[in-house]
């Protein structure tokens, strides 16, 4: 599917449904709903889309807009996973209340830095995220959803790495990656 030469002016035809909730610029919401999706690796895109029309992810606007009547088949979702991996990263302008943030960071770095990177950017070349700037209720509702295996797209890495994790763990890490890269 990705190896291809994706359409670019296609894939922004597409995501003007998805500006809808994610924004022209792909910056998402602040109120945990809505990811940022600006800048992400195309792999990882086109994965939750495909996840979310497999209903292999809880989201039934995600589930709607990623069904073959919006995406029509594979090249619809390489023009516009290609299209949202070009538009700039955004940063969130929401974050915890810093009170974990040093907690947060120690904990990424041992546990999460050698797949997503140093700063939370995420790597081109295969489906890790880009973390870093992501919104803070989003990424705590995330961080949240694995520990309780409300999750089955993560990685079964995922898991272990957070369950039994404290609270101002699961805060201090979604607060730390907020703040990345301002």
């Amino acid at each position: 599917m990705l190896q291809q030469r994706a359409d670019l002016r296609h894939g922004k035809e597409l995501f003007e449904t998805c500006a809808a909730c994610h924004g022209s610029d792909g910056a998402g919401q602040n109120d945990a709903t809505v990811p940022a999706v600006a800048g992400q690796p195309v792999p990882f895109i086109a994965g939750q889309l495909v996840y979310f029309r497999q209903a292999k992810r809880d989201d039934e606007r995600m589930e709607h807009f990623a069904d073959e009547h919006h995406l029509v088949g594979a090249h619809d979702i390489a023009d516009v996973a290609t299209y949202i991996s070009r538009l700039p990263p955004r940063h969130a302008s929401d974050h915890g209340d810093g009170q974990y943030t040093a907690r947060g960071a120690r904990l990424y770095r041992s546990q999460c830095a050698s797949c997503h990177g140093p700063s939370g950017e995420g790597t081109r070349h295969n489906s890790y995220p880009r973390l870093g700037g992501q919104h803070y209720e989003y990424l705590l509702r995330q961080l949240r959803g694995v520990e309780a295996d409300e999750r089955p797209d993560f990685v079964t890495q995922h898991g272990p790495l957070l369950r039994g994790r404290s609270p101002a763990d699961l805060m201090g890490l979604a607060d730390f990656l907020s703040r990345l890269g301002h």
